[in-house]
């Protein structure tokens, strides 16, 4: 797949970068796990959402946060890292001016990035979100949340317990025309170690009933 280069609000942003066949394809972003933590676009999660949104017929994107690979500037607490997220999603729009769709997807810190991205672009039509850190990090700014959307979780995860994220799912699903897909993983830790294809199978059902949906609608 190729390598492109974005041009960010500090400097070059490192991206992988798959064009769908499909014409006007719906595009997907990917945000990867927080850059001091060792996460990058590379992340074995994040590869594989990469890939599901792809098979699924996305033109896809992910990329390196600043500070992360071949990325240039610094972490930025998440301000930083949202504004590099916006000009990826400039980017995409930019190469895929007609495109049917536009959804956000994110792992860990990626989530939580992911979803302040979908409040500042009405454009967005759903989310996926994968382990969201909802016990580190506020996501208040929810309210209310402007689209539906898958939220995964390990049953085991011992980063973000599932106590947190229960409290996050029952406080979207309770907002007026919002639906939270919710699929805790039995077994599963915060990386999902040997549970990545049953999570991958998660995200790509949920994306086939979607599309069941708006054929039939």
């Amino acid at each position: 797949m190729p390598e492109v280069i974005i041009n960010g609000p500090e400097g070059r942003l490192e991206g992988r970068y798959q064009h769908s066949k499909v014409p006007n394809a719906p595009v997907a972003l990917l945000l990867h796990p927080h850059p001091e933590h060792g996460g990058t676009m590379n992340n074995r999660v994040v590869y594989q959402l990469f890939h599901a949104f792809a098979r699924r017929g996305f033109s896809a994107l992910r990329f390196n946060f600043r500070g992360v690979g071949r990325s240039q500037g610094q972490f930025d607490r998440g301000e930083g890292e949202l504004s590099d997220a916006a000009a990826a999603l400039d980017w995409m729009q930019t190469h895929n001016p007609n495109a049917t769709g536009c959804w956000i997807g994110g792992f860990s810190f990626g989530a939580w990035v992911a979803m302040q991205v979908l409040m500042r672009r009405p454009e967005i039509d759903g989310f996926v979100a994968v382990a969201p850190p909802a016990n580190m990090f506020d996501f208040s700014f929810l309210a209310p949340c402007p689209a539906s959307g898958l939220i995964v979780q390990g049953v085991l995860d011992e980063v973000v317990p599932k106590e947190a994220v229960d409290k996050l799912v029952n406080k979207l699903s309770s907002q007026k025309d919002i639906s939270i897909d919710y699929r805790p993983i039995e077994g599963a830790n915060h990386f999902f170690a040997d549970h990545t294809d049953e999570l991958i199978q998660h995200v790509e059902d949920y994306l086939a009933g979607v599309a069941s949906a708006e054929s039939a609608a």
